[in-house]
């Protein structure tokens, strides 16, 4: 059954569109998925990794005593 020049058409169009970034697929994920309880850890995992980052430079000093 060969293709109709509509559904190539179709298929070219949506070759052509831009692709998401990786944060606006992250979004769909979880809302077309149900996967809400995946944001609070998402979030945790930020935090820590910016207080670590931020413990090895200049600002912990003033990091610690917060703590």
């Amino acid at each position: 059954m060969p293709e109709t020049p509509k559904e190539t058409d179709e298929f070219l169009l949506e070759a052509d569109r831009r692709r998401p970034g990786l944060l606006r697929e992250f979004w769909d994920f979880l809302k077309h998925n149900k996967k809400w309880w995946l944001l609070p850890i998402l979030i945790s995992l930020v935090i820590l990794a910016v207080l670590a980052v931020l413990g090895g430079t200049g600002l912990a000093p003033f990091i610690y005593p917060v703590f």
